[in-house]
């Protein structure tokens, strides 16, 4: 369905991201959750990864070009990876040494 179907791809993966967040907030509550999102330690993640949103149903809503939605996919989905590991301790700072170590380079 990604390649065949990217646009419609990205909205049901866009809308369960949303949810998914959403249920967090259920669970947690909404104060608590905005808090923990907007934390020092991962406003930028959360940023990144709220344009990433944004940008992908802009994409698929309202471009409708099959190449730009991929491309936002595929950022969204890094952009949901490394807003999630910034909720395990160090896992971020293991992921950037294991790039220097593999790719010899640093995120």
């Amino acid at each position: 369905i990604v390649f065949v179907k990217p646009i419609k791809f990205a909205l049901l993966f866009t809308f369960g991201n949303i949810f998914a967040v959403g249920s967090t907030a259920f669970l947690i509550g909404t104060g608590q959750q905005l808090t923990m999102m907007f934390d020092s330690t991962r406003v930028y993640a959360t940023s990144i990864y709220l344009g990433c949103v944004v940008i992908s149903l802009i994409c698929a809503l309202l471009i409708h070009n099959k190449i730009l939605t991929l491309i936002a996919i595929v950022c969204e989905i890094c952009a949901l990876i490394w807003y999630s590991l910034s909720y395990i301790p160090f896992a971020r700072t293991m992921l950037s040494n294991l790039m220097v170590r593999v790719f010899d380079t640093e995120l």
